[in-house]
């Protein structure tokens, strides 16, 4: 009987997870391209990507979290980002002002997704930065707290 509900339970993680999780995904990405417009940003959209990998973790287990997370390929992408953070913020240099200086401010309507400039491209990189990291950590945290319980995935 308790193997029975234990299955029963999985299933349902499971297809909530599954239902739940497209849509986190996609307002991650809102956050962080929107940031610039309304409150939240590049570091609160990166965040939430702790919110997708223990959706994955409860629906889908460890096992299939790496997989679909892959760390090694996160931590390399944070790198990155690093340096083209680092890239955009030389552009206020570059067209001889200061470092990090928006200096394409003039383009577009208020409003729009493109309208701030520099601000857009360096907060969607700390977006994606923040991510990248996050999802380093979440993964790292999560098969910590599955090594300790001593819990294996069937």
């Amino acid at each position: 009987m308790e193997n029975k509900e234990r299955k029963v339970k999985n299933v349902i993680l499971r297809c909530g997870a599954d239902k739940i999780l497209p849509m986190a995904i996609v307002y991650l990405f809102y956050i962080i391209l929107h940031g610039h417009l309304s409150p939240g940003g590049g570091f609160q959209g990166g965040v939430l990507m702790v919110g997708v990998a223990t959706l994955l973790y409860f629906g889908h287990g460890y096992e299939t979290m790496v997989k679909a997370v892959k760390p090694g390929f996160l931590h390399g992408a944070e790198g990155f980002m690093s340096i083209l953070y680092v890239a955009a913020a030389m552009l206020g240099i570059a067209y001889l002002g200061n470092f990090c200086q928006n200096v394409f401010s003039n383009i577009g309507n208020i409003g729009d997704l493109l309208s701030s400039g520099t601000i857009f491209i360096m907060d969607t990189i700390v977006g994606l930065k923040v991510l990248t990291g996050v999802g380093v950590l979440a993964v790292t945290m999560l098969g910590v707290l599955m090594a300790k319980s001593g819990t294996e995935e069937k």
